[in-house]
């Protein structure tokens, strides 16, 4: 499939779907305690950009994360004031992913490498939904990625693409764990 044959189908398509070099994955529907984190955190970001030139988004908004390369990531953050499209953005400062058991493997390497590559972004989150887990990858000033992990009750996430600080329950504070982590969503 060409990627414009996939952008023109997804503006019509009433299921989502991600394009990875020709190929379209379908995407399952999330859990509530995935919609619990990605619903605060979108709230937390919107409220603190609120006199920004930048804008959170959630859910339906693309990631072009190469020319041949489309992603919905929960939560970006997006600072472009001319998009090329309304559908998706290809330069964000900041992307966010919530982990199920379904997409971890993805979100921690396949998305990894492409959205490191993305020459603008500053910041990629990955978010665990089963535990207190928490990795921000942060670009460095010589262009180079490190990782911050924060996973104890008294750690604070720094999101310095955006100047927000968060303690950690907070980002958990409705998130029901359960005791068995199997469960996908």
């Amino acid at each position: 499939m060409s990627v414009a044959d996939y952008l023109a189908g997804e503006k019509v398509s009433p299921l989502k779907h991600e394009f990875v070099d020709g190929e379209i994955f379908g995407m399952a529907g999330a859990s509530d305690n995935h919609n619990r984190i990605v619903g605060d955190l979108y709230a937390l970001l919107l409220s603190k950009l609120d006199s920004s030139k930048c804008e959170p988004f959630f859910g339906d908004i693309k990631v072009r994360a190469s020319q041949t390369v489309y992603y919905y990531p929960d939560v970006l953050v997006s600072c472009e004031e001319d998009p090329e499209d309304p559908y998706f953005r290809n330069n964000p400062i900041m992307i966010i992913e919530v982990t199920s058991p379904s997409t971890e493997r993805i979100d921690r390497s396949e998305k990894l490498l492409y959205y490191l590559q993305i020459a603008g972004l500053q910041e990629y989150v990955v978010i665990d939904q089963h535990r207190m887990n928490v990795e921000v990858h942060r670009r460095q000033g010589n262009g180079g990625w490190l990782t911050y992990c924060f996973n104890e009750s008294d750690d604070v996430v720094e999101l310095t693409s955006v100047e927000l600080s968060i303690p950690l329950p907070d980002i958990y504070r409705r998130v029901q764990f359960e005791k068995d982590a199997n469960r996908d969503g």
